[in-house]
This record gives structure tokens, C-alpha cells and sequence, in this order.
């Protein structure tokens, strides 16, 4: 297998915004994408509230839409994107993550997934498990087909698939909210995903943002840590391998990226991966993956001890308690308590006095 390349800039609140810029050039973005196509730019959203490392920062957002407008690529090529979960809504979140006003600054809209067609689109390979969960056919939206597209990831664990990035984020762009669905195969899941973006798109780029990262049990109720990094790639498996690796992890331990390698999808082998730019050889965040409440009682319910009830419980108009119970954990009790503390701390922080600048309108 070829070898794949990842960038990596350092960079400080300061200078973040020329940094992405320095990041693009790095990985030599216009020879990835194509200037007369149009282009999807899917965001990141993982709450519909602000927290550090969660989603798209909003100097991610403008630095990779800044560079591009710049280097005049065509604005109404350039579909910014998101989707709903059963706990997130798009366009509030598109507002409190402060991507709306970085947006309009560079005359561009947002859409959100839920008002767009969906269809249903028979994908030639076959797929590990995906075709299994949805049975009666696999709904995308209609807009993916033939589009390039960019990933605005951060970097941060996830206790359904150890870590989470560029890969995963196709996971909120081409599943109906019902994906939650797939959290029982999470991995398999995660491997068809990129099966499918093979085929869907003809580019793809990932631009992870590394300034903030999320440490615990994301990939909501973290502990964010300052590490001024930021991350680019065509081969969104290597990009998370490198991002994992970072983060303290063996890339090849984590089934998504072992699998995706193993498929010829991307690199996860860190020796299979040139590095331009920043010297990350002795870096290592000693993150470690932790389980929310919330995902802990999922994967009782899918895998473990009370998988008996997950039909009646995530499979039946009952399901309504699950979305409801998560949201009552994240947003009434652990956002306005421990998130609160978090986020008092972080505004002290040179990228929490940023993110002040941006919601003032001073950035």
C-alpha cells in the first residue's frame, strides 16, 4: 500500500486563522479537490450546545472557508452541511457553535440534512453490516451522489469507537437519524461507511481540528485540553490514525481503522504514514476513552446484560424515552454543573477568550 500523507501545523489562537492556510498548502489541497465541482462541507456536531472539542470550532470553520474563498474557489460550489440526531438539532447548533456568523461573513449558507431529499441508493460492494441494520434499503441524501466533499472533525475519544475523527464523521452525514441503529456494530459500520464515500464521492479531504482536544467520555462530557494542533488529509482513515496515535492510542488496536486498513480503504499503520510539517514523534496525550452514562446504559442494552429488552426498549414506539433520558443527563444535568465548571475554566484559555472574540464579533 502506498504511502498516505498527513499535515501537521502547530498554531496558537493568534495566528490559527493563517495556520489552516499554512495547513492547506501543506497537504497541497488544490491538488485534492476540484475547483469546478461542487463541494459538500460537512460539519461537525456532536451537542447543540457550545463545548470545547465537541464540534467544528468556529476558527476551524472560517479558517478552512477563509483560505478557500481566498483562493477563489467558486462560493456557490460550497455547500456547507450538517445533520440531525435524535439529541441534536442542526440549525440551533449551527448558531451556539458560532457557525452561522463565520458563514455569512464569506457569503455562504448552511443546510441542514433534514430538508434535503433522501434516496435510496444501491451501493455495489458489499457492505459489512449497514444493508443488515436497514434492510429495506439505505437512505442517503440525494445531494452526495458525485460530490466532493471535506470533513471538519476535531480530535476526541468516543466510548462507542475508542476515537473518534474524519471516518466517523461521514456517520452523521450519509444515516437518517436513526443511526443509532448502528451503535450495536458501531465498527462494521464505520468500515461501510467508508465503503460507501469511496463510492459516492470523488474527493474527499479532512481537516481535523487539534487546537482543543477532548479527552474522557466523548463525545460530549470531556475534559478538553489546549494542544495547538491542527490536521490534514485525503485519506481520512490515515488522518485518524494519526490523530489516535496523538491521542496515545495504537491505531491498529481500534477495529474501525484495523478493518479499513486491512480493506484497502485508507492507512492506519502509523509506519505506512508521511508526516509533513510538525515532528510528532514524541507526542502523546495519554488520553484515555471513557463511557458517559448515556453510552453505557446503550451498550447494556445492545450488548450487554439487558440486551434482552433492546427491542421493546430502542426498536419500538417506546424509544422515545431514550432520546429524552439523554437529553435530561446532558443538557439538565451534567451541562449546567460539571460542563459549566469545564467551560469556566476553558474561558481563561487562549482559545476560550477566542471563542468570546467570535461570539462578540470581535474575532
Amino acid at each position: 500500500m502506498t504511502r498516505s500523507k498527513v499535515a501537521v501545523v502547530r498554531t496558537n489562537a493568534e495566528q490559527v486563522i493563517e495556520d489552516y492556510r499554512r495547513l492547506l498548502k501543506l497537504i497541497n489541497y488544490k491538488s485534492i479537490l476540484d475547483f469546478h465541482q461542487d463541494t459538500i462541507l460537512k460539519l461537525n456536531l456532536s451537542w447543540t450546545k457550545y463545548f470545547p472539542a465537541c464540534s467544528s470550532q468556529p476558527w476551524q470553520v472560517e479558517g478552512v472557508v477563509k483560505t478557500l474563498v481566498e483562493d477563489s474557489f467558486p462560493r456557490e460550489k460550497l455547500l456547507p452541511v450538517e445533520n440531525k440526531t435524535v439529541v441534536t438539532n442542526p440549525i440551533k447548533g449551527a448558531r451556539n457553535n458560532l457557525w452561522m456568523p463565520v458563514l455569512e461573513k464569506y457569503g455562504l449558507g448552511f443546510t441542514s440534512l433534514t430538508d434535503v431529499e433522501w434516496v435510496v441508493y444501491q451501493f455495489k460492494e458489499k457492505l459489512l453490516k449497514l444493508d443488515q441494520i436497514f434492510p429495506e434499503g439505505i437512505e442517503i441524501p440525494k445531494m452526495y451522489v458525485g460530490r466532493q466533499i471535506i470533513h471538519l472533525p476535531t480530535i476526541k475519544t468516543h466510548g462507542h469507537s475508542t476515537t473518534t475523527g474524519a471516518v466517523k464523521n461521514s456517520f452523521g452525514g450519509l444515516l437518517k437519524e436513526v443511526r443509532h441503529y448502528a451503535h450495536k456494530y458501531m465498527h462494521e459500520v464505520l468500515v461501510d461507511l467508508m465503503i460507501m464515500q469511496k463510492e459516492l464521492h470523488p474527493k474527499i479531504l479532512a481537516v481535523m481540528d487539534g487546537t482543543v482536544a477532548g479527552d474522557g467520555a466523548g463525545p460530549r462530557t470531556m475534559t478538553p485540553h489546549g494542544k495547538n494542533l491542527i490536521l490534514a488529509s485525503a485519506d481520512s482513515v490515515a488522518i485518524d490514525a494519526v490523530a489516535a496515535r496523538l491521542m496515545g492510542f495504537d491505531p491498529l488496536s481500534i477495529p474501525y481503522l484495523r478493518m479499513c486498513h486491512e480493506r484497502g480503504l485508507g492507512v492506519a499503520d502509523p509506519n505506512e504514514i508521511e508526516i509533513l510539517g510538525e515532528d510528532i514523534s514524541e507526542i502523546n496525550f495519554h488520553f484515555q476513552t471513557k463511557k458517559s452514562l448515556v453510552i453505557w446504559g446503550d451498550q447494556m442494552l445492545r450488548k450487554g446484560p439487558l440486551r434482552f429488552l433492546e427491542k421493546i426498549a430502542l426498536h419500538s414506539p417506546l424509544v422515545v424515552w431514550a432520546p429524552a433520558a439523554s437529553n435530561f443527563y446532558h443538557d439538565v444535568l451534567w451541562y449546567p454543573t460539571v460542563g459549566k465548571s469545564i467551560i469556566r475554566k476553558f474561558s481563561t484559555t487562549e482559545w476560550g477568550r477566542l471563542f468570546e472574540k467570535y461570539k462578540s464579533g470581535r474575532a
